[in-house]
């Protein structure tokens, strides 16, 4: 059977994709504006993110916790050393007495940790007492000795070594000696009573434990976004996204979001970077002070520079001379608390010598890279790097710090500053066990810790509210107003524990 198509049958052929003169249309002549210009531009619907991640909060999140206040001022008290340990002066031909009788004299200059009187600690308050066992040393010398007399004023101390009826050999040079309260030792039937029978020299009395008491104040940050009523309902053609992860197409929208994402990075850096000022700066008449205030709180870094450590070592020079400054700081670390455990948040330079100090501790290293030593092998991607290592007793987790890299935050500061330049920070994890003046008693808390504001009624940790007459018709003005506010201040504990890379 065969079939005849109709002389008329419909075959034109399909529609093909071919660019012909024919078809080819100028969006530039004349002859074509008007419909087929809506077509037109060909757009990339996705915003850019050229700066990758932006935001730098999160960093207190990490290494520190939060808690609410109620009052304008956190004041908290940290305990002293348990031991007695004391630098000064020794004058081989004093007894401590001002009497005839030479065996030796230690005179206080301070305490261990170099605080004199007017810093919590007093020459007459020293807490060596008559009848105590003590070392003393200097000059490459150590001694054993009981105290004979004690001065009520001047911080004499008179010794008498075991092993020698006078004190020989030590240096008289200023505050060249160390003395540490190890015992005590009196004879059968006495009391607590001078020995040497002195007017001025008093009895053994009693220690009381001293702490140091340190305050901080809470600051109000605000911030707020407007988007004009006619603006608000626009919808732009630009695929947006933010750090949080959200995306759109609502550019008021992307533009608060940013605010925000802006906002509470100064949330943060202002915790690290901030320092208190003084009434006699007058930094700001509008800021409302008590008598007793001071503008500004006190950040991380300050608190550091003022009772923490600082060190300038672990820079890059070579591998050997990085290992040692590093040794040094763990030496340091072992006079404070010796805390096991410290996370390190560094900038990329220092992040690499780092990571050359520990490579150059690879024996089967050198001139090339060895396999298995550090869990790389030939078929995988060479890690050349570390996030973490013991050293001693310590264990270290290292972490990029993008707040100390980034060239439009601490990065760009650090490029101008030189030699004041924050390279990192190392901070002890755990918690501290600290005084309470609003609980009245010990508690253990994070050594970094954010206190906000916040009642029954307002919460002022991350406060936000809308205005305007868009979306909630609070007001005539012809727009919307995001506002945000937050009153906090950052509470650093046993700074002496911390170590600022500078």
């Amino acid at each position: 059977m065969a079939i005849t198509p109709g002389g008329n049958l419909n075959s034109v052929p399909s529609s093909m994709k071919q660019t012909l003169s024919s078809n080819y249309v100028d969006f530039t002549s004349t002859d074509t504006q008007g419909w087929a210009q809506q077509y037109l531009p060909d757009l990339m619907e996705k915003e850019a993110e050229v700066f990758g991640p932006r935001t730098i909060s999160g960093f207190l999140n990490q290494v520190g916790a939060e808690e609410a206040m109620t009052s304008d001022r956190v004041i908290w008290s940290e305990q002293s050393r348990l031991h007695i340990s004391l630098i000064g002066t020794v004058d081989l031909d004093g007894d401590g007495a001002g009497g005839s009788s030479s065996k030796g004299q230690f005179t206080v200059v301070s305490d261990i940790d170099g605080n004199v009187s007017g810093d919590g600690f007093t020459l007459a308050d020293h807490g060596v007492r008559v009848g105590d066992i003590v070392l003393l040393a200097s000059a490459g010398k150590v001694s054993r000795c009981r105290v004979r007399v004690v001065h009520t004023s001047g911080g004499h101390i008179g010794l008498h070594a075991y092993d020698e009826d006078v004190l020989t050999g030590h240096s008289e040079s200023p505050s060249a000696a160390t003395l540490l309260v190890i015992g005590s030792e009196f004879a059968k039937g006495k009391s607590y009573t001078n020995p040497a029978g002195t007017a001025d020299a008093d009895a053994r009395g009693a220690n009381e434990p001293t702490f140091k008491t340190f305050t901080n104040k809470p600051i109000i940050m605000k911030d707020y976004y407007e988007v004009s009523g006619s603006d608000a309902s626009r919808i732009g053609w630009v695929e947006v996204s933010t750090e949080a992860g959200q995306g759109g197409y609502l550019w008021y929208l992307k533009a608060e979001a940013d605010t925000r994402s802006r906002f509470n990075d100064y949330l943060e850096m202002s915790m690290l970077e901030s320092i208190p000022g003084s009434n006699s700066t007058n930094v700001d008449g509008d800021l409302g002070l008590s008598p007793e205030g001071d503008a500004g709180t006190e950040g991380l870094f300050y608190a550091i520079e003022q009772r923490g450590n600082v060190t300038s070592g672990v820079t890059g020079v070579n591998a050997a001379t990085d290992l040692a400054e590093f040794d040094a700081i763990l030496a340091e670390f072992d006079k404070q608390g010796a805390i096991e455990e410290y996370m390190m948040f560094v900038n990329r330079a220092t992040s690499l010598a780092m990571d050359d100090m520990l490579a150059s501790m690879n024996s089967y290293g050198a001139g090339g890279t060895s396999y298995g030593v550090f869990d790389n092998d030939e078929d995988m991607a060479l890690n050349l790097g570390f996030s973490g290592f013991r050293r001693g007793s310590y264990d270290f987790y290292k972490s990029d710090f993008r707040y100390l890299n980034d060239k439009a935050t601490r990065g760009g500061i650090n490029d101008a500053a030189g030699s004041a330049a924050i390279r990192g920070v190392m901070i002890p994890a755990g918690t501290s066990t600290v005084y309470d003046q609003q609980v009245g008693s010990n508690m253990k808390r994070p050594f970094l810790h954010v206190r906000y504001r916040a009642s029954a009624t307002d919460d002022r940790r991350m406060k936000t509210w809308t205005t305007g007459s868009v979306g909630a018709a609070t007001s005539a003005l012809d727009a919307m107003q995001i506002h945000m506010l937050s009153e906090r201040c950052l509470i650093t504990q046993g700074a002496n524990n911390f170590m600022l890379m500078k």
